[in-house]
């Protein structure tokens, strides 16, 4: 039976891929269709979706995907400051030789994506890295708020990776982040992850002054 598949993990990657735009209706009946699966397992992922962040529910028109406005990803992204600094500081506390080695490794493929103007490579080795120190801190809780937050912030963190200049940017962060974790000093590593999530909430709200400033030349 279809049922048998998650619905709701189906839809949230579907989601995250960029699939369904923004703002863009998510009709049950088509749903259904879709992915082969009953419109109370559609609901029931809407109504998670919903939950997470992903989807808003719409009284009398049912749902659509949300739309994530740059103030709401600044806030979203001040959370994820507090959040991720924990999740760096816990990693320098458990990180492991054979860890280190694997972190080290991760940071000289940072360099060279960088170097080589290969941005897509080091915006998913970005994304390796933050998953590993969350791997290392084993910190559950912290974990699923990151997953949510993520979810919600995927679209923009993606344009983020493009943003001019922005690699040159944030790879000394990282490395920082990097050292201070391979040193096993938690008060620099939450510190460094602290610096790096700052500057990312700097980004985002230029790149907004710059989205409205262009908008504004453009009427």
């Amino acid at each position: 039976m279809a049922e048998r598949i998650d619905v709701g993990a189906e839809l949230r990657s579907a989601i995250l891929r960029g699939d369904y735009a923004p703002r863009q209706r998510l009709i049950e009946a088509d749903l259904a269709a879709e992915y082969g699966a009953s419109r109370f397992a559609i609901r029931n992922a809407l109504i998670q979706l919903a939950a997470d962040g992903l989807v808003e529910l719409q009284q009398n028109r049912g749902a659509r995907v949300r739309e994530i406005t740059v103030p709401e990803a600044v806030e979203i992204t001040e959370i994820r400051q507090a959040v991720e600094s924990l999740v760096a500081g816990r990693a320098a506390e458990r990180v492991t030789d054979e860890q280190i080695a694997e972190l080290q490794e991760l940071a000289q493929a940072m360099r060279d994506a960088v170097g080589s103007g290969e941005l897509m490579r080091y915006s998913d080795l970005n994304n390796a890295l933050h998953g590993m120190l969350r791997d290392i801190a084993q910190h559950e809780t912290a974990n699923r708020i990151l997953a949510q937050l993520n979810g919600q912030m995927v679209r923009h963190q993606f344009r983020l990776s493009l943003y001019p200049g922005r690699p040159a940017i944030s790879l000394p962060e990282h490395l920082a982040i990097v050292e201070a974790v391979c040193a096993r000093d938690p008060e620099a590593a939450a510190g460094a992850m602290s610096a790096h999530v700052h500057s990312v909430i700097d980004t985002l709200a230029h790149s907004d002054e710059h989205g409205r400033a262009t908008g504004a030349r453009g009427r």
